[in-house]
């Protein structure tokens, strides 16, 4: 009974999702309905269970008709981050192999740049075309859709995402994992673990902040609709809208990143105290380590209601942390729910507990990265066990912690430094909203450390603020791992879901350098 097909029998006029901004509510019924509508749809035009389509949208209330209609046609579906440039859309159309692309009418120029580009997408629909307009050589998908019967497809089978990497340290890897052989409702690892761990279940309400293509909002939303939860759908994410969202729908679970909890925790007092999240019970969060001062204020704010975890779009692991097992080990991310942790040096030697090296996850599930054999080599030990490229350490009991990406290592002088440490420091300024803490070109040592602050006030954004800055760092931190420098941004090049492009942000000062 873990299908909108069952819910929409069940508790037909239960909304399923709700959109946020526009307060369009989707009801079971209308979610079965239009699912099946676009399954006939596909078929129609010659898509067979393994072929893939590919979504580039904004978050809108068609978004997960089209996921549910391709899951339950065996089909790959790929939902492509809005804010790609045309060359990385271009690749992942061509690398996933999409014969048809969905894309939000309000994405016009995007659209427009990869009309003319790969020509195995042989069909183009736009949604919202009745309030956004239409758009040259596409297909309005909802008159496309309408024109279909309601009722199930004779030839039903699961289907799954392909998801990429955001690509924050290259070109965006896809990882693909093959369908299996199973009904469209069977139950999955990731509900098996969200009712254990976060009491998912149909009496759920679901708060979803972040862009719809990235892993975790999509698979936890569509994991609420399997469950007869109800989830409430952000356009775009507002500290203090977040925190209406909580109190008028009764918001029962929500996941974030930690910059939201950032944003949220610099509100000024009265703001946050103007909002009730009693009905709160499980505050998820992941996608990028979160500072300790941060998550305290977080739990003294909202209670030991946030539950963390660190895995990736590869699905090669699980780690797993509650209030109450952090609170007793700060700064953890948890211990292994799926996979066996082992950390490794550079040799690929295992490591004894407390000392670090980069992470990897033995017994864990398969995966490898589409069309690119050299990539998945690479993610593998000598042992077979493998890794997302994380560094960090375990304690006595278990318990993992993250040091940093492996690529964001500076080595200044010979020494190793992190940034994260700095970054999480930094972070809980008062003055700072934002911060990447970057290696530099530096003749003698040949990296120094750089920090590139999105200041609360950019008026204030100055000399007098970086040696603030720096001071701050100096009388918390060892002098080596404090930035020589400090430059101030409007805003930081981060994904909507969290993660930073540290890539574009070195890539500054290196060309410079070579220049």
């Amino acid at each position: 009974m873990f299908h909108p097909c069952h819910h929409a029998l069940a508790t037909p006029d239960k909304p399923a999702y709700i959109m946020a901004r526009t307060g369009e509510s989707v009801t079971y019924r209308q979610l079965e309905e239009r699912s099946n509508q676009g399954a006939h749809l596909f078929r129609s035009l010659g898509l067979k269970r393994g072929d893939s389509i590919a979504l580039m949208m904004d978050n809108n209330a068609r978004y997960f008709e089209i996921c549910f209609a391709a899951q339950r046609s065996g089909l790959f579906f790929t939902a492509m981050s809005s804010r790609l440039s045309t060359q990385e859309a271009e690749y992942i159309l061509a690398d996933c192999g999409a014969k048809v692309l969905i894309v939000s009418a309000s994405l016009a120029a995007q659209a427009a740049e990869l009309l003319d580009k790969n020509p195995q997408v042989r069909t183009r629909y736009s949604v919202n075309s009745a309030v956004n307009g239409e758009l040259p050589g596409h297909t309005p998908w909802e008159a496309a859709r309408d024109a279909q019967p309601a009722t199930r497809i004779p030839d039903e089978s699961a289907g799954r995402d392909m998801l990429y990497s955001s690509g924050t340290t290259g070109r965006p890897k896809g990882v693909k994992t093959e369908l299996l052989d199973e009904a469209i409702d069977a139950t999955s690892t990731l509900m098996l673990v969200a009712k254990k761990l976060y009491g998912l279940a149909s009496d759920s309400i679901y708060l979803s902040p972040a862009p719809l293509y990235h892993a975790a909002p999509l698979r936890f939303n569509m994991t609420v609709m399997r469950f007869g939860g109800t989830s409430v759908i952000m356009e775009h994410f507002d500290a203090e809208e977040a925190l209406r969202l909580i109190e008028r729908y009764g918001i029962t679970h929500s996941q974030w990143v930690p910059t939201m909890f950032v944003r949220m925790l610099k509100l000024p007092p009265e703001v946050r105290a103007r909002y009730r999240h009693d009905t709160l019970r499980v505050a998820i969060h992941a996608a990028a380590p979160c500072p300790v001062q941060v998550k305290e204020g977080m739990i003294d704010w909202w209670g030991p209601v946030l539950y963390e975890y660190y895995a990736g779009t590869e699905g090669n692991g699980f780690v797993a942390c509650s209030s109450e097992a952090w609170l007793a080990h700060r700064g953890t991310v948890g211990t292994a729910l799926v996979g066996e942790v082992r950390i490794l040096d550079d040799d690929g030697k295992v490591l004894p507990v407390g000392e670090t090296g980069t992470i990897y996850f033995a017994n864990g599930p398969a995966f490898e990265y589409h069309n690119d054999p050299a990539k998945t080599a690479s993610s593998k030990s000598a042992q077979g066990w493998t890794t997302l490229g994380d560094v960090g350490y375990l304690d006595a009991e278990g318990f993992l912690y993250l040091t940093d990406r492996k690529h964001y290592m500076i080595i200044s002088g010979g020494v190793n430094i992190y940034p994260q440490e700095v970054e999480n420091l930094l972070v809980t300024h008062p003055k700072v909203i934002d911060v990447a803490v970057i290696g530099v070109p530096n003749e003698e040592f040949g990296e120094e450390v750089k920090a590139v602050v999105q200041p609360v006030d950019m008026h204030a954004a100055g000399a007098a603020l970086a040696e603030e800055l720096i001071a701050y760092c100096r009388a918390n931190l060892s002098h080596v791992k404090c930035p020589k420098s400090v430059d101030f941004e409007a805003e930081l090049p981060r994904h909507p879901t969290g993660k930073l492009y540290k890539r574009l942000l070195r890539d500054r000062y290196w060309k410079a350098k070579t220049a």
